[in-house]
């Protein structure tokens, strides 16, 4: 099965007033990586492209080893758990019943595990689909993608717009399912705090080209702000200089901490700050 969940190779979507323009990046098993760019930036698309409900123009998308253009995909498509950013599912439903007609969908469902997750989560088994909260709603589907045991999680802004408490629930969630070394997730966000929170590594796309795809935890190491004076700005030689901010009282500046001069100390930076100033740098 090798050892990554999905491989992305030179993978380009050219659509009239956008193009998604050779993409490369690899899960590996046992890990999350976070897809972060802002809105119109791509993730959709690749995740669309991944899941092949639209075809690409080039570049080859391989999950679990297998192409994804070939009948074979066809067969691992029940290892794959896919959340949208709107949950689908008829208005007149209740959670029991979604549990009868996916029973009936998906060779490996799990109903004792289903019905965990609906005491787990607190919803309501008899009430309509349609008079669900926008957080009940992700929170079924998000159970339903995990009761057909899937190997693979994609999760496109699956936990924008819910209240802090239940994003917390949910990413306890996911980080429990990666103990498993061999699943993964794939999980789009605009919420970096969410991806700085789970993710192992960090692919940002930024207006349709991929800037970088890092391990989260060398992107920290490695990168850091620094708040210097126009003076100072000048000593900070070029190679270790990847953005910055002007304002009347100084200069802030991305930096690679191995070409900083010692006399200037790094801040300490989040993952956002990181983000935002190479996005701003790419205008």
């Amino acid at each position: 099965m090798g050892t990554n969940a999905i491989e992305i190779t030179h993978l380009t979507k050219n659509y009239k007033d956008f193009s998604l323009n050779d993409i490369s990046f690899t899960l590996p098993l046992g890990s999350i990586l976070g897809l972060v760019g802002e809105n119109g930036a791509g993730k959709s698309t690749t995740i669309k492209l991944i899941t092949n409900t639209i075809l690409k123009t080039s570049g080859t998308i391989n999950v679990f080893g297998v192409n994804n253009e070939t009948s074979e995909f066809n067969k691992i498509k029940e290892e794959i758990g896919v959340v949208f950013d709107e949950a689908y599912f008829p208005e007149v439903l209740t959670a029991t019943a979604v549990n009868s007609i996916m029973k009936s969908t998906y060779k490996n469902w799990d109903e004792k595990k289903y019905f965990e997750f609906m005491k787990k989560f607190s919803l309501p088994l008899k009430l309509q689909f349609q008079k669900f909260s926008r957080g009940m709603k992700m929170k079924l589907a998000i159970a339903v993608s995990l009761s057909h045991n899937p190997k693979l999680l994609i999760l496109d802004e699956a936990t924008s717009g819910l209240d802090p408490m239940v994003r917390d629930e949910i990413l306890t969630v996911f980080n429990e399912f990666t103990r498993d070394e061999k699943n993964a997730i794939l999980l789009s966000s605009h919420i970096i705090s969410d991806l700085e929170k789970i993710c192992d590594y960090i692919a940002f796309i930024h207006k349709g080209r991929l800037l970088f795809c890092e391990e989260k935890d060398k992107l920290q190491e490695e990168y850091a702000i620094v708040k210097v004076t126009a003076d100072d700005f000048l000593k900070i030689p070029t190679t270790a200089i990847r953005g910055k901010k002007e304002s009347p009282y100084g200069v802030e500046v991305l930096v690679l901490k191995s070409n900083l001069p010692s006399f200037i100390k790094p801040e300490f930076t989040n993952l956002e700050d990181i983000i935002l100033f190479l996005a701003k740098g790419e205008n």
